[in-house]
């Protein structure tokens, strides 16, 4: 089996989709399986979250889709914790998902698995909370 290095550029990588009672998450960490998590809306949750992504002892970065209000609570939990949130549109979801799956559906996993490599490709903005 080969030896993972990690460069000084490895990061870990984390698409969330934003719901209202509750977000799902994926997490890419280099040289490793990708990890599902359901993180309910709630600050203890929040706290799971970010001690599991401080676990991996890399910089983290964090894609999401704002939807309505319901992001600003994680994302001032997740900004606070110092990681670096990047925000992808709405329409360019929509259109990359109909790219990637050759369909309209949209399902909460499969939202995140699409934030994830638009965020894999760079197709995010930086975030800036109001």
């Amino acid at each position: 089996m080969a030896k993972v290095e990690h460069t000084s550029d490895a990061l870990v990588l984390v698409g969330i989709d934003i719901s209202k009672s509750r977000h799902e998450v994926l997490v890419i960490v280099p040289g490793r399986t990708r990890r599902r998590m359901t993180v309910l809306n709630t600050a203890d949750d929040y706290r799971r979250l970010i001690a599991a992504l401080i676990e991996y002892g890399l910089p983290v970065t964090i894609g999401f889709e704002a939807t309505g209000s319901y992001h600003r609570a994680l994302m001032f939990a997740l900004g606070s914790a110092g990681f670096d949130l990047k925000l992808v549109s709405s329409v360019a979801l929509a259109r990359t998902r109909e790219a990637l799956h050759n369909n309209w559906d949209k399902n909460d996993s499969k939202d995140a698995q699409v934030i994830l490599r638009m965020l894999e490709i760079g197709a995010v903005q930086v975030f800036h909370d109001r």
